[in-house]
């Protein structure tokens, strides 16, 4: 055996005979944890802070030879008190792993390392999948669902992207979701833009042709102011449809209904004001009756402000409690971003359309009685069926409203507006302005 020496090159026998007397069990534990000693083979020996002999590891292999005989070979070395990555050595070239032939099933020996699952790995975009009844190495491949992504082989489950991304095709990554809304340069909005335009301008070239001939019996028949106020109201809600196209905006958001909801109950009630107008007239040439004083402009202006008030009323609570703000749907189309305009309040929204629909139902119900008044301009018969156009239009909105998401419920709505104002448009005065245009001779007789 080797000598036991301490850190001053002292051995533990000349330590204890210097001191000539016996030593406790402390000291001589504080002794060995300085020391060190070679064995006989060379090695070198050195205890650690417990006083214990570090343990070296030798890693070993079993071969099986097709002869079946089996060895242990030597193929590395294990030193804990090596530094951190030193530890563990392995000569590879000393390892040969057992496997049987493919023919005759025997034991052969090779180099190569055998795979320890029975299934190819799992490429990034899929994720394992155990398959029931099986050993945990074996499993399927199975693509990652949708909004998810793998990124490394053989992943237990698959990462869910973040809200504002989408994978990839191979889903192994994901990408920022495309941003849609109803735009202009969409050929949607585009058509839909067309249209507005269009139709705006044909009114304005009504309005014209009425102002032109404002001293005509049938521009007089059923009071044309009213019939200004309507075709004014009409430009207005064509062209309020445009703020429902583009990028959304706080200023959009805030007043593309509001505006919407106060001009077409302006329209709606000039409707109204014009069917009251007709049963007043025609029963004021009654001898005795008093309703001539319900027939001047003043009397009608008032009836349009009473039945816009509500309107008003309902778009000012909802702008000061619940407005409408810009807001963004992921979930409607796949890899979509969505930009739109969130009403705020579900409840104000449908109560103004509630509202207008409440005018227009007493519209057409009064033109329905009045159709049959005697007179030769009587426009009674021409708001009934524009009125029943309107309600068919706005009837058929609420479902197909209901049941499409993003950019397509904004387009619905843009084509309801267009579609009820057409109506009135198109019902109303197209016939009057056939006969200024086309029969100047019945439009010269008396009223």
């Amino acid at each position: 055996m080797g000598e036991i020496q301490g850190a001053d090159g002292r051995d533990l026998e000349e330590v204890i005979g210097a001191r000539g007397e016996m030593v406790s069990n402390a000291v001589v534990n504080k002794f060995l944890q300085k020391i060190h000693f070679k064995t006989p083979a060379g090695a070198e020996i050195g205890l650690d802070d417990n006083g214990e002999v570090p343990a070296l590891f030798d890693v070993l292999t079993s071969d099986v030879f097709p002869n079946g005989t089996q060895a242990s070979v030597q193929v590395g070395t294990f030193d804990p008190s090596a530094p951190p990555g030193h530890q563990l050595s392995i000569n590879m070239s000393f390892l040969a792993w057992n496997s049987f032939g493919p023919l005759n099933r025997s034991l052969v020996a090779s180099h190569q390392i055998p795979r320890s699952v029975c299934t190819k790995s799992c490429l990034p975009g899929y994720r394992k999948a155990p398959i029931e009844g099986k050993p945990i190495c074996c499993f399927n491949c199975v693509p990652c669902a949708e909004g998810e992504y793998s990124n490394s082989t053989d992943m237990d489950s698959c990462i869910k992207c973040p809200e504002d991304q989408w994978p990839i095709n191979r889903k192994d990554g994901c990408i920022q979701k495309a941003i849609v809304y109803l735009s202009y340069g969409d050929f949607l909005g585009a058509v839909l833009a067309s249209v507005a335009i269009v139709l705006s301008m044909s009114t304005a070239g009504v309005l014209g042709i009425f102002l032109r001939y404002r001293d005509t019996p049938i521009v007089k028949a059923n009071n044309k102011h009213l019939s200004y106020a309507l075709l004014v109201s009409l430009l207005l809600a064509f062209l309020t449809s445009l703020l429902f196209i583009g990028r959304p905006a706080l200023l959009t958001c805030l007043i593309q209904q509001a505006a919407f909801g106060i001009i077409f109950t302006v329209a709606v009630s000039c409707v109204l004001v014009k069917t009251v107008t007709v049963v007043i007239a025609f029963n004021a040439i009654k001898p005795g009756s008093r309703l001539s004083r319900w027939l001047g402009s003043q009397v009608s202006a008032a009836m349009v402000l009473v039945g816009t008030l509500g309107s008003v009323v309902i778009c000012l609570t909802w702008l000061l409690t619940y407005p409408p703000h810009p807001a963004t749907d992921t979930q409607s189309e796949i890899g979509k971003v969505i930009l739109q305009c969130d009403n705020g309040s579900v409840t104000a929204f449908y109560g103004m359309l509630a509202y207008m629909g409440l005018l227009a139902f007493a519209s057409f119900t009064v033109a329905f009685l009045a159709r049959n008044l005697p007179d030769r301009f009587n426009e009674a018969k021409l708001i009934t069926f524009s009125m029943l156009v309107f309600c068919s239009v706005w009837v058929s909105f609420l479902p197909a409203y209901l049941s499409t998401k993003g950019r397509y419920m904004v387009a619905v709505e843009i084509f309801a507006i267009l579609a009820s104002s057409a109506g009135l448009l198109g019902c109303i005065f197209i016939p009057k302005f056939y006969i200024i245009l086309f029969r100047p001779d019945i439009n010269k007789r008396c009223i």
